[in-house]
């Protein structure tokens, strides 16, 4: 295999979920484009790497010190939704259900991988709390064994906020999922979070 080859494709196997085959067709793919449009990729990379900056008052990404959410007149500001990362903070957005804010832990609580709640962001959020301005706490963070121990290491944090009113998102049985399937975690959550139904609902 050629040398240049080599080292694209071992580079590339430094992404998570990317095996030697996928590097090797990524590579190849690569290869095959406009050598502009390789450069505007690599450009594009290195930029993003440099110059990227978490936001000061919420922990996302931002090109600046304050993110277009944080920086949005227009959103509820009585309103914060905490969750483990940017990726999570993406997909409630592209909902369109939530108009409030954000705050980005950075992860979750792993003792196994050495991430206590000082790696976290929660004295963050605890500074943001005491301004008084906070009305609710949405906590959507993961149902794993760390998920857990975060949210419940929150809500001990929240204590000290009494006015503040907490919430957690909907746990439960997703959409077209059958019950044999589904592991007792998620079938407790679901029957805690049980809603009461009458004929004229639309299910």
């Amino acid at each position: 295999m050629s040398k240049l080859l080599d080292n694209v494709c071992s580079e590339l196997q430094r992404l998570p979920g990317i095996g030697r085959r996928t590097a090797l067709r990524l590579a190849m793919h690569i290869l095959k484009m406009e050598e502009v449009s390789v450069d505007s990729l690599a450009k594009s990379i290195a930029s993003f790497r440099h110059d990227i900056r978490y936001c000061a008052s919420c922990n996302n990404l931002s090109d600046n010190n304050l993110c277009p959410i944080c920086s949005d007149s227009r959103r509820d500001r009585t309103t914060i939704c905490i969750v483990e990362q940017v990726q999570d903070l993406m997909s409630i957005e592209n909902t369109g259900q939530y108009r409030g804010l954000y705050h980005v832990l950075g992860g979750v609580i792993s003792p196994m991988q050495g991430i206590g709640p000082s790696d976290l962001k929660i004295d963050l959020l605890a500074d943001k709390l005491l301004t008084g301005e906070i009305r609710e706490v949405i906590i959507a963070i993961s149902t794993s064994v760390e998920g857990e121990t975060t949210l419940f290491y929150l809500l001990n944090r929240l204590k000290a906020f009494p006015d503040v009113k907490v919430t957690t998102i909907a746990r439960g049985i997703g959409f077209g999922d059958e019950l044999e399937y589904v592991d007792e975690l998620t079938i407790t959550h679901a029957l805690i979070n049980r809603r009461e139904v009458t004929t004229n609902d639309e299910l």
